[in-house]
């Protein structure tokens, strides 16, 4: 799903939304199944289904699924107020595990917001949440902000 040069020219709100429009996804969405459903500047809503794929050795989701879910909605809640030509990356992720998933948990949701955006960083926050509407887990994030060369976007 890289972001390919008639999106290059798009900000982050306009990328996230051409993608979800062509139904295109990241890879790592494919592999764990999860999706971005939502969208707003500076906030977006995944889902997802934790199945027996995503279990641990003691038979339990590992904590990686939820992790994952909400590095991406940490990261696209930045991504989706980033002007053209601006790229990110996670510094730091911090996730507090507040309540187990299971095969029976989805579709769970992870919404990521901004809290703040500045020029070369951008904080923000997400909670992972199950069909039953019971807080699973919560992360804040500390995102680096630069700009991205044509040659790297492919």
């Amino acid at each position: 799903m890289n972001i390919s040069e008639e999106l290059a020219t798009l900000d982050g709100h306009g990328q996230l939304a051409a993608l979800m429009a062509a139904d295109r996804h990241p890879p790592i969405g494919e592999t764990l199944g999860f999706y971005l459903v939502e969208l707003e500047r500076g906030r977006v809503l995944f889902e997802g289904n934790p199945t027996r794929r995503v279990f641990n050795p003691i038979g339990s989701v590992h904590g990686g699924y939820a992790a994952t879910l909400l590095d991406s909605a940490c990261g696209c809640a930045v991504h989706s107020a980033l002007a053209a030509g601006l790229g990110y990356t996670t510094l730091e992720l911090k996730i507090a595990y507040h309540w187990a998933l299971s095969e029976t948990s989805g579709p769970v949701r992870a919404e990521g917001t901004i809290v703040s955006l500045g020029r070369r960083v951008g904080f923000s926050e997400a909670k992972l949440v199950d069909v039953k509407g019971r807080l699973c887990a919560t992360a804040t994030s500390t995102l680096l902000i630069f700009p991205i060369a044509r040659d790297e976007r492919t």
